[in-house]
């Protein structure tokens, strides 16, 4: 369920903005992306989940306040963002 450390080190390298860049937005939301989409497997075969699926909740209700902050303060890496992820808004 979790994400491997190498997976981890991709999605950062992958959406950093710069060489050592591991806080912003963009990256932050990468991350809980991957961690939303590997729940989301997991409950396709653990249907009655339902402590896990509390924490699903929880990630993606924190992933949308990420991305209306980024929204917010710059339209420009938002949208490219979303585009980039595949994320649906």
């Amino acid at each position: 369920m979790s994400i491997t450390a190498e997976r981890k080190a991709e999605v950062i390298a992958d959406n950093a903005r710069s060489s050592g860049d591991t806080g912003s937005a963009e990256v932050q939301v990468a991350i809980l992306s991957e961690r939303i989409a590997n729940l989301t497997e997991h409950f396709k075969t653990h249907k009655k989940d339902n402590h896990s699926r509390r924490g699903l909740l929880k990630l993606v209700s924190q992933r949308r306040r990420l991305l209306d902050h980024l929204a917010k303060t710059d339209k420009d890496r938002y949208g490219a963002l979303v585009a980039k992820l595949g994320l649906r808004r």
